[in-house]
């Protein structure tokens, strides 16, 4: 067991995600399961990593991260003009609706439907998050580099 965590950590943390209007986008501490992230693997962006570095069980951290640290910028290229011909197997969707959409090369993507006109629905594929200030409050609740064996069921 580490006493703190490096760059090839595996971290059991509790935490909430809240935006700038002060909303809660997503916590743990809700749900009352968890999240494991290792550190090093890419799951995490390098501000979001640094942030968690030298802490140690118990402690606690609240910090805010800048859109391009956190979930990216938006992005106008990731915004998608359908016809409406391209629903007829699942029938036209509502505003608001997430959607998976299959890519060219077989992957599955997310996609909010922003916009249905009579011509077009627009649907954005850019994270739900990006292009916001997200404030992070973060508490270590274990530090293991096997604890992917022994909490694989509650892995975030």
């Amino acid at each position: 067991m580490s006493q703190q965590v490096k760059h090839d950590s595996a971290v059991l943390v509790h935490f909430t995600l809240k935006l700038e209007d002060g909303s809660t986008a997503e916590s743990t501490r809700a749900n009352g399961k968890p999240a494991l992230f290792r550190l090093g693997d890419g799951s995490l962006s390098d501000a979001l990593e640094n942030q968690l570095l030298g802490l140690t069980v118990g402690d606690k951290r609240a910090f805010t991260l800048a859109p391009e640290s956190a979930f990216g910028g938006k992005s106008p290229d990731l915004v998608q003009f359908f016809s409406r011909r391209d629903f007829q197997e699942t029938g036209v969707p509502d505003v608001g609706t997430i959607m998976l959409f299959s890519g060219r090369d077989g992957s599955e993507m997310p996609g909010v439907v922003r916009e249905v006109t009579e011509d077009s629905i627009t649907v954005d594929f850019n994270h739900p998050l990006a292009g916001q200030h997200i404030d992070f409050d973060i508490e270590v609740l274990e530090i293991d580099p096997q604890l992917e064996e022994k909490h694989a069921d509650i892995a975030g």
